[in-house]
């Protein structure tokens, strides 16, 4: 008796590899690797609001530097104009008589990020314990 060859060949198996398994494993990753990027680039600059502190109360004006961006070379400190290259021994002066060592920064619209960034490492070397960021 002759077997039919169709026959034959459906009984014995599947010979491709299934796919679907090996794509939803792939799928699942990138989308865990989407979600887990975003938080391992996060910024180093920790931000806190007052509310979430507790602090009832906050310091007078006289215990804080305030630092205002006006331009990428013209800054303020406690109300005195600073040229950008004189800004490292100003703070570094004006944080050695300070008793919080709390530095508030403002900024002007029109000022680069990396200049503002710059003045908050700048006021962190030298000595800065707080850096608060206020809106104008």
């Amino acid at each position: 008796m002759k077997r039919n060859r169709r026959s034959s060949d459906s009984m014995s198996g599947i010979n491709e590899p299934n796919m679907t398994p090996l794509i939803d494993v792939s799928l699942v990753l990138v989308v865990i690797l989407m979600v887990a990027t975003p938080l391992a680039l996060q910024s180093g600059i920790g931000v806190s609001s007052a509310s979430s502190t507790g602090k009832k109360a906050a310091p007078s004006h006289t215990d804080r530097v305030e630092v205002s961006l006006l331009s990428a070379d013209s800054i303020v400190v406690n109300r005195q104009l600073v040229h950008r290259d004189r800004l490292a021994l100003t703070l570094h002066e004006v944080l050695a008589e300070s008793a919080t060592r709390q530095v508030v920064v403002r900024c002007a619209d029109n000022v680069p990020h990396g200049d503002f960034v710059a003045v908050l490492d700048e006021a962190r070397a030298q000595g800065a314990a707080e850096i608060a960021v206020a809106g104008r």
